[in-house]
């Protein structure tokens, strides 16, 4: 029995790898993509820790080079769905009655397989299966998993070591349960790191899950499974299920044992979850657990007192890092008429020196769009805003999809604030942009804050404080995750708790203690030490 207390320091976020030319780290990078893009792997269902082969494939192809297979992966039906609930169920109480340092010890585990042993193969297969850089694969699929593992373990601390006063003569002690079920985790293709912690937010509070993978991450989602189980997860407590969307909803929000949805992805998608679960509230044994980070339509807000060039990198920055595939992307700007001429030539400079192309060539600051369909859909704003007479696209609008999805870096100028692609999700490398005059900054303000249902991210860029002060108020709802003088991307687990509100999301923040307390059940327990004999009370004396 183990009757110590035991305290987590807090960690230090995980260092970032260069891959500057002539580190080892960048030569054995390259070696493994080499690796990885000379095999074709067959990828199965894993449901209580077994790998299951329905014969229903479909495949895992490089979105820059899409004639290039890289795997072929297994569809779950049904059967398998039920399959993955029950294989749950059957691990829930053993996992959930495990002392949590023990389930701690083996999400940090997980955190050292990633940080060094599997680094360079989690990195690969999110650029090869994903089209990310070097870089972007660096902050994501290997540094910010490891910051996820081993932060949610110190939070999770910081949660039980939380207990009530108690008076004389009583003990007050609070228990964070699992809840009572399965968590549904469905993850979105662009982060691996929101994959891994999908699950292992819950996991680590003694929840199982039934994972729904990506189909454009399967891969590096699979290693993910794998590096999961090998630190030791035991057979069930996470189900890899890749799945139709309709298919596997259609099942598990069916299942009275359904206790919560961990989800990122669109905001459509989510609304749907929210009224399939609320239709079948009569059935649930409990009150489910929604949670979920979805659409955004991020801004960038300039004063007039801000530096163009300042301007120029984070809007470049901002919008085209990982093609403006993030939720925090920089999709709208705002800038006044008398800096945008300087704003326009620093972003000329820029985009005229940027390489687009496969992930293998580290000098490409952008690779491909994810798929097919996203590509059209980007596709169809960029030509919409080509024939519009409100709008100007001043930089990019190239689109190619002969050997991989590529969209250039596009900017489009609209005249228009409420414009169809300064309003609405693109998720693609598109900035939108409205040239405002300098004396209607606070109408501007006004136009930001109220011209889309979003509020995930935002920024201000100024140097006078009064009017920095004045619109980081005037936008407190615009945006779950606010930056002063900054592009408003890269947050960091623990230093800025991720989430947005509006039509962005329950804004339950990962990479912090209020993500985790979704996932427990709060029992609260009195124990009284010296029973009343007597049920007479003071005043009922004459």
């Amino acid at each position: 029995m183990n009757n110590g207390i035991f305290k987590f320091s807090k960690p230090a976020n995980e260092p970032i790898n260069s891959y500057a030319k002539g580190t080892p780290e960048r030569d054995s990078l390259k070696a493994e993509l080499a690796r990885m893009s000379n095999e074709k792997i067959d990828i199965p269902i894993i449901i209580g820790g077994k790998e299951i082969r329905t014969g229903e494939t479909l495949n895992v192809v490089m979105p820059h080079k899409h004639s290039h297979v890289l795997a072929t992966y297994h569809q779950a039906g049904e059967a398998e769905i039920q399959g993955a609930i029950d294989a749950a169920l059957a691990a829930r109480e053993a996992w959930a009655a495990m002392n949590w340092l023990d389930r701690a010890a083996i999400v940090l585990r997980a955190a050292e397989l990633i940080s060094k042993k599997y680094r360079n193969l989690i990195n690969a297969s999110t650029m090869l299966g994903q089209s990310k850089s070097a870089m972007q694969a660096e902050i994501d699929a290997a540094c910010e998993i490891v910051d996820f593992l081993r932060f949610n373990v110190y939070f999770a601390g910081k949660i039980y070591e939380d207990q009530p006063f108690s008076e004389e003569g009583v003990i007050n002690r609070s228990e964070y349960r699992a809840l009572e079920g399965f968590v549904f985790t469905v993850s979105p293709f662009n982060f691996t790191a929101i994959a891994g912690n999908l699950n292992i937010a819950p996991v680590l509070m003694g929840n199982v899950t039934v994972w729904k993978p990506s189909s454009t991450s399967i891969l590096s989602n699979y290693y993910l499974m794998k590096i999961f189980k090998e630190a030791g997860i035991p057979d069930g407590v996470i189900n890899f299920v890749p799945s139709k969307g309709s298919t596997i909803g259609k099942i598990v929000f069916a299942d009275p044992n359904f206790a919560g949805v961990h989800f990122t992805g669109s905001t459509a998608t989510f609304n749907n979850f929210w009224k399939i679960i609320g239709s079948n509230m009569g059935m649930y044994k409990s009150y489910p657990r929604i949670v979920g980070e979805t659409g955004g339509k991020d801004f960038v807000m300039v004063h007039n007192t801000a530096c163009a060039k300042q301007v120029a990198v984070a809007l470049v920055r901002g919008s085209f890092e990982y093609q403006g595939q993030k939720c925090s992307a920089a999709s709208r700007a705002y800038v006044p008429q008398s800096l945008w001429g300087d704003v326009k030539k620093h972003m000329a400079q820029m985009l005229s020196e940027i390489k687009m192309g496969d992930v293998c060539d580290f000098s490409n600051f952008v690779n491909a769009v994810i798929d097919k369909a996203s590509f059209d859909n980007i596709k169809g704003y960029i030509d919409n805003a080509k024939a519009s007479s409100e709008c100007e696209v001043v930089f990019g609008g190239g689109c190619d999809d002969s050997v991989g999805y590529f969209i250039e870096p596009t900017v489009i100028v609209t005249t228009n604030p409420l414009y169809e692609s300064i309003v609405e999700e693109i998720f693609g490398p598109v900035l939108s942009l409205y040239v405002y005059e300098d004396a209607k900054f606070e109408e501007t303000l006004d136009i930001c804050d109220k011209s889309t249902k979003y509020a995930l991210t935002g920024s201000i860029i100024g140097n006078d404080r009064y009017a920095v002060n004045f619109a980081t108020e005037k936008l407190s709802n615009a945006a779950g995750n606010f930056y002063i003088n900054d592009k408003p991307t890269g947050a960091v687990v623990g230093q800025q708790p991720f989430g947005g509100g509006r039509a962005s999301g329950t804004n339950d923040k990962a990479g912090s203690y209020l993500n985790l307390i979704r996932w427990v059940n709060v029992r609260t327990i009195k124990e009284t030490l010296n029973p009343a004999t007597c049920y007479k009370y003071p005043f009922l004396e004459e």
